[in-house]
C-alpha cells in the first residue's frame, strides 16, 4: 500500500547484470534511483529479500517482472532468473523473440508452465514487427489462455535498436485477428506515437496503456489531444525499473494529477488486477493460504 492506495508495478526488470550489454547498466545507473544496486550481490545477481524489502519500503504490493531475449540490443534475462520467491509480490511476464525460439507457441507455453502471467514482446530490440506472421502462434496461445500480450511501443535508445518497429499501429492487424486478446501497450507510444496509443486504447476495450518510462507530470502534455481522466481508464502504471528515479515518486505524481479516486485506483492497481486475471487469481491463492 503506498498512502493507503494498493499499488502495482506493471513492468520490472529485474536482470542478472552478467547477461545484459553494457548499455543496460550506464541507463539503469543514469536514470535509476539512488540505492537501486542494493537489491544486487557483489556479483550482479538480484537479492531476493533485498529486492522484496525495496518493494515494500516504495509502498508496491505486486510487481510483474520481464524477462527478455534480445542479444541484439540489451541482452538476454532467462525466464528461469525471475524471483519466485515471494508469489506474493512477484509474478513472472514471459518473452519471446521469434529470430531465437521456434516453434514461438512452444516456448510462450514453456514460459507461462514457469508461471508467467502475460507476454511480453520487444519488436524494438528484437528487430521484428509486432504483426509479423511468426508470432501469430504465440498470439493465438495467449488467446486460449487468457494471458495478455504486452508490446513495447516507444523509442529505445540502445544500440541496436529498430524504433522503426515502435508505431503503435502496426498492431491494427493483431487487433483485427485476435478480437478477444488483451494487449498492452507498454511505453504508451514513447517519441511521436502518443496519438496512436491513445487512439487504439480508446478505440478497443481491449487495448490498455502501460506508463513505463513516462515521467508522469508530462502525461497531460503527451496525450493533450485527449480528454485524459477519460483516456485514464485505460491506464496501468509500471516503472522500468530500475530505470526510474522513483517508484513512489511516480505513484504520487499520478495521484497529483487529479484524475479522480475511482480512476486513480484503477491505473495504480485496479486495470491491472482485471487485464492479468492469473495475477488475481495466484494472490487470492497466497491470501487462502495463510495461517488464519
Amino acid at each position: 500500500m503506498l498512502d493507503g492506495r494498493p499499488l502495482i508495478d506493471a513492468h520490472q526488470h529485474p536482470v542478472r547484470l552478467a547477461t545484459v550489454k553494457p548499455a543496460w547498466l550506464e541507463w539503469a545507473q543514469r536514470f535509476g534511483q539512488a540505492g537501486w544496486r542494493d537489491a544486487y550481490s557483489a556479483d550482479g545477481a538480484i537479492v531476493p529479500s533485498a529486492f522484496d524489502d525495496l518493494m515494500r519500503a516504495e509502498g508496491v504490493d505486486h510487481s510483474l517482472l520481464i524477462c527478455e531475449y534480445s542479444p541484439k540490443a540489451t541482452g538476454i534475462q532467462p525466464a528461469e532468473d525471475m524471483i519466485r520467491h515471494n508469489p506474493a509480490r512477484f509474478s513472472l511476464l514471459a518473452n519471446v523473440n521469434p529470430h531465437l525460439h521456434y516453434p514461438v507457441a512452444d516456448e510462450a507455453a514453456r514460459q507461462a508452465g514457469l508461471g508467467a502471467i502475460g507476454l511480453k514482446v520487444h519488436p524494438v530490440h528484437g528487430g521484428f514487427s509486432p504483426a509479423d506472421p511468426a508470432l501469430y502462434p504465440a498470439y493465438q496461445f495467449c488467446a486460449a489462455e487468457g494471458l495478455p500480450v504486452v508490446v513495447h511501443c516507444g523509442t529505445s535508445s540502445f544500440p541496436g535498436s529498430s524504433n522503426d518497429m515502435a508505431d503503435p499501429a502496426l498492431l491494427i492487424p493483431v487487433l483485427r485477428d485476435f478480437p478477444g486478446l488483451s494487449v498492452v501497450l507498454a511505453h504508451g507510444g514513447r517519441g511521436w506515437w502518443y496519438d496512436a496509443a491513445a487512439s487504439l486504447a480508446l478505440l478497443h476495450q481491449n487495448v490498455w496503456i502501460e506508463l513505463s518510462g513516462l515521467p508522469p507530470h508530462l502525461l497531460p502534455h503527451y496525450y493533450a489531444r485527449f480528454d485524459l481522466r477519460r483516456l485514464a481508464r485505460k491506464f496501468i502504471f509500471g516503472t522500468d525499473w530500475p530505470g526510474v528515479p522513483g517508484i513512489a515518486r511516480n505513484a504520487r505524481a499520478l495521484a497529483a494529477l487529479d484524475l479522480g479516486d475511482d480512476v486513480l485506483a484503477g491505473v495504480l492497481a485496479g486495470n491491472a488486477l482485471a487485464v492479468y486475471s492469473r495475477m488475481a487469481t495466484a494472490l487470492e491463492a497466497v491470501d487462502a493460504a495463510r495461517p488464519g
